[in-house]
């Protein structure tokens, strides 16, 4: 269909315009009826009373709600008069039955539901109630458990509670089976009302490697032994130590303590805060089992290495618990490589002191570290002095003959005077206590009484393997470095 428009005619100057298609249909008129309605429904017979309050809408909605309120009057029965509604007819016989049966109500009034149906000859009351001829169970073994009064506790006779525990006893030590061991346990069926249900089989994982099953055969039990398979092959974790070695190590998997260890085993060579840099590599090797059901077990830290380019770190635990080089030489050093993780922020000798504006001899070196950090002692000896101790703030000395160690500002102490620590101990947390103008930690020597600086005192014993036991050294380091780390 075309628009006039679009051929560019347009009724203009009393022309007749051209037109196309059906002709016009001229429209009917309106009779006074339909324009009576038309009115009507214009007009807004309820308007919102609360607005425009006054005009002529508002007043035409009051009259019709006034003429609304007259009518019910008019219309209404009064207030005093009853109205009587139609009572249905009560239900009785068949209809009441059937009412009441499908009803909600208590079962004092004897409701049910639906229809019951009587008892036919089939039916026969039962002159006993029936027994399950097995029941399954599942014991857990809590730390400090007697083997035997767990079994008893679920149920079984204490005369075959006592015989398994006899006989799990000959395959592993009933104290060797681990907290929270679960037990799987069936017993039979009765032999008499009195009598208990007897332990028909039994079955759980005794150790990581085994499993015990125990079985009735006649009137005895019998103990059955299920070896796991298991790989011993050790697992390899490598990465980049970024910007942090600990973070970087547990990302790439390695469990928080085996991360604690590979750090204090490095610091016995070298510093962690200053001489390890985030292009070095770490190389952990831990104890691994894998079992042929899918488990898996970490044991200790068997090496840890750092590859930093010019040149690489390999240590090794060896029988007699001392880690040694991968040349088959260790060094019992006296000192840590550092007590706190963190840098130097402030060397040993003569400086401007930071808060009291005079230059004075700095008896130590601070390290600078995170607010908490935790401290450990760098050698064996006695706490000579734990407390607070002037501008030191919290302070912890230790002496071991003429030599003395002193750790200051610190936010928390963690060991008491006289008390006896080893080299790695834990002994307090870094703060900011006393004057200081940051988090970290003071550190610093004695020797006789003198006050000496820490980075340049160091004694060592130097141990080297020799004969059959470098050899053997040797071999097991070659046998770790082979396995290829994990992904």
């Amino acid at each position: 269909m075309f628009l006039r428009n679009d051929l560019g005619f347009e009724q203009a100057g009393g022309t007749a315009a051209l037109s196309f298609g059906r002709a016009l249909v001229p429209a009917h008129e309106v009779s006074w009826y339909d324009k009576v309605r038309g009115q009507l429904a214009r007009v807004d017979w309820v308007p919102d009373l609360g607005s425009q309050i006054g005009s002529l809408t508002w007043w035409r909605g009051a009259a019709t709600c006034t003429a609304l309120i007259a009518a019910t009057c008019y219309l209404s029965p009064g207030f005093h008069t009853t109205i009587i509604g139609a009572t249905p007819a009560a239900l009785g016989g068949s209809e009441w039955d059937e009412a009441r049966a499908q009803s909600i109500a208590p079962l004092a009034w004897g409701a049910d539901t639906g229809h019951r149906m009587a008892a036919t000859a089939l039916v026969v009351p039962l002159a006993e109630t029936p027994e399950r001829p097995r029941i399954e169970l599942t014991a857990t073994l809590g730390s400090g458990d007697n083997f035997a009064g767990v079994l008893q506790r679920s149920g079984v006779v204490k005369d075959d509670a006592n015989v398994v525990a006899r006989l799990v006893s000959g395959a592993v030590a009933l104290g060797d089976i681990k907290p929270g061991t679960q037990i799987a346990m069936t017993l039979g069926r009765h032999a008499s009302k009195s009598a208990p249900r007897p332990l028909e089989q039994l079955a759980f994982r005794a150790r990581f490697d085994l499993n015990l099953s125990v079985a009735r055969s006649g009137d005895s039990l019998r103990l059955e032994r299920h070896p796991i398979a298991i790989d011993h092959t050790p697992l390899r974790i490598e990465g980049l130590v970024g910007s942090s070695l600990y973070r970087s190590a547990r990302a790439a998997g390695a469990p928080a303590k085996i991360v604690e260890g590979y750090i204090k085993a490095l610091a016995t060579r070298l510093s962690i805060g200053r001489d390890v840099g985030s292009d070095d590599r770490f190389d952990i090797i831990v104890e691994r089992q894998r079992a042929a059901t899918g488990e898996t077990e970490l044991g200790n830290l068997l090496f840890a290495g750092l590859d930093q380019g010019h040149k690489k770190v390999q240590l090794m635990k060896w029988t007699d618990g001392q880690w040694y080089e991968a040349n088959g030489q260790t060094e019992r050093r006296g000192f840590m490589g550092m007590p706190v993780n963190g840098r130097i922020s402030s060397n040993f000798g003569m400086r401007m002191h930071p808060i009291l504006h005079y230059t004075r001899m700095h008896k130590g070196i601070d390290i600078a570290c995170h607010y908490g950090s935790p401290v450990y002692a760098v050698m064996d000896g006695t706490i000579a002095y734990a407390g607070h101790k002037g501008g030191y703030g919290n302070y912890i000395a230790i002496k071991n003959g003429n030599i003395g160690t002193g750790y200051g500002h610190l936010s928390r102490i963690a060991v008491r005077g006289g008390a006896h620590v080893a080299r790695g101990q834990l002994i307090g947390y870094s703060g900011n206590s006393g004057l200081s103008t940051g988090p970290h930690l003071h550190f610093e020597t004695y020797r006789n009484g003198q006050a000496v600086n820490p980075r340049g005192f160091s004694f060592a014993a130097i141990a080297q393997l020799s004969g059959a036991a470098l050899r053997k050294f040797k071999a097991e380091v070659a046998s770790l470095l082979a396995v290829r780390p994990s992904k």
